[in-house]
């Protein structure tokens, strides 16, 4: 057997029992409850593979066409959006780069040198040789670390781990752009109810003025009541301003969102036609795990944080490193293809790490330890999680039931205004009891918007608890509409 044939044979046995050092993956223990507390434990002969709050498309939650719109045009031009897409290209290209190291490094180049050898020099030039000589060469050279203790399958574990992780880094930040588009959305018709409420109640007041200004001409009303009335008019005459001030400053952050420059936005349907009901159900809580692009980022950088450590590890072990060169060289270009200019080299090499004052077992510390760290940062990531779908559970009951309070509230106060207003004009009260019930049905109407955008806003934060809000954004990509700088859809392998 010649020697090229007889190293190939060596490699080949070399790579058949290569082993792996680091440690398998194994995804950490944590105790997920049954239920999400504040939901009802699903019945036996519930159907749980079907659609649940958290896996609903982004555009199936919020059904007004007009946000949709908005949210589509965010997918599309934030920069948040467009930099995470471009963090995932350059994830992708890593992975690339730290695969490499798996395979051979083949290069091909080619010389010419012309030179001179001096006649005076220690060793003279034997009579009959040239000082003068020429070299011609083409070669191809190889280079190959074998990777018999798993180093470089590590690496590129580790590497793809953090492109998943980006990858859902990505998705997260989608996530929270379609929630943030939603909630100011939300606030921008609240400010629009407001605003409409204190136009009426404005114009209500100026008419109650003109009322109290031709009761004090005919001597019924007092000086004192057409004040009073005059300053409650000023004080909604000066909110006007305040409420316009807070569109447009809304305005311009949705345009911030949506990638555009400060402008008008468009509306669809007002705040009290917004959908607040939920009625799918919530899940189980498990598929949170997988559910959640947040969670998922925090198991992929547990993922390397694992890989590494084998990384770490196989640096305490000899390294092989296979070397070859061949080609042709000859003095004249014309002989440069015959048998007899044929050139080759092979050079394998190991190298042991002998003393590095503790350098490389150190090392393997730390990586462990930054694997112990992932790990407890996933699980507190969990937590939280859980946290979050329980708060935003509870927060959705109860600021529904605030909403039904406040219905009543103001149904009340709108009666008792009227009741008041019949007994000023039936001499029966003073204009104060007519100024208090004004400012009391106002403020309840203004307790009332707020309680429906607070309503609002806890089944955006509770479909962002549950892992919903990016679902959705990779179909409408397949349809044609780009997301971010270029869509890079999520793997689903290794």
């Amino acid at each position: 057997m010649t020697p090229p044939l007889k190293l190939f044979a060596v490699v080949l046995t070399a790579l058949a029992t290569g082993c792996h050092v680091g440690p398998d993956y194994e995804r950490p223990e944590y105790p997920v409850p049954e239920a999400f507390r504040g939901a009802q434990v699903p019945p036996a002969d519930v159907d749980l593979q079907g659609p649940t709050y958290g896996t609903l498309q982004w555009f199936d939650v919020y059904d007004d066409p007009v946000l949709q719109e908005l949210i589509k045009q965010a997918l599309k031009s934030n920069y948040d959006v467009r930099l995470a897409a471009e963090r995932v290209i350059q994830a992708r290209a890593l992975v690339t780069i730290s695969r490499s190291d798996l395979y051979p490094e083949l290069n091909a180049g080619g010389t010419y040198s012309r030179t001179r050898a001096t006649e005076n020099g220690a060793v003279p030039i034997p009579q009959g040789v040239d000082e003068e000589q020429s070299q011609w060469s083409l070669f191809g050279d190889l280079s190959w670390d074998l990777d018999f203790w798993g180093r470089f399958a590590s690496a590129s574990e580790a590497a793809r781990a953090d492109l998943l992780a980006t990858e859902f880094a990505r998705l997260t930040v989608i996530q929270t752009l379609v929630s943030d588009v939603a909630l100011a959305y939300f606030d921008l018709l609240q400010y629009d109810q407001v605003l409409q409420i204190t136009r009426r109640t404005h114009e209500s007041r100026v008419k109650s003025l003109e009322l109290v200004s031709l009761r004090l001409d005919e001597g019924v009303a007092s000086k004192l009541e057409y004040r009073q009335s005059e300053g409650i008019v000023l004080q909604s005459a000066a909110f006007l301003p305040r409420i316009e001030l807070a569109i447009e400053r809304q305005e311009n952050l949705i345009r911030f969102l949506i990638g555009g420059n400060p402008g008008p936005v468009p509306r669809g349907r007002p705040l009290l036609e917004q959908k607040r009901t939920i009625d799918v159900p919530l899940g189980l809580p498990s598929d949170l795990l997988t559910r959640r692009p947040d969670l998922m980022a925090a198991e992929q950088g547990l993922i390397a944080a694992n890989a590494r450590i084998g990384e770490a590890k196989a640096l305490l072990y000899p390294s092989i490193r296979l070397t070859g060169l061949g080609g042709v060289a000859s003095e004249d270009l014309s002989d440069l293809f015959k048998s007899g200019s044929r050139i080759w080299d092979i050079a394998p090499s190991v190298t042991l790490p002998i003393f590095n004052a503790g350098r490389l077992r150190s090392n393997v510390v730390v990586t462990e330890s930054q694997q112990r760290q992932a790990a407890l940062s996933y699980l507190q990531s969990v937590q939280i999680a859980f946290r979050e779908v329980s708060d935003a559970l509870v927060e959705h009951e109860k600021r529904e039931e605030v909403r039904e309070w406040q219905e009543k509230l103001e149904k009340a106060l709108a009666d008792q205004l009227s009741l008041s207003n019949d007994r000023y004009l039936g001499g029966v009260t003073s204009y104060l009891e007519v100024l208090d019930s004004q400012r009391d049905h106002f403020s309840a109407e203004l307790a009332l918007v707020e309680s429906i955008r607070d309503e609002l806003f806890s089944s955006v934060v509770l479909y962002r608890a549950l892992g919903g809000g990016w679902l959705g954004t990779e179909e409408l990509a397949a349809q044609g509409e780009q997301v971010g700088a270029s869509v890079v859809p999520p793997s689903s392998g290794g």
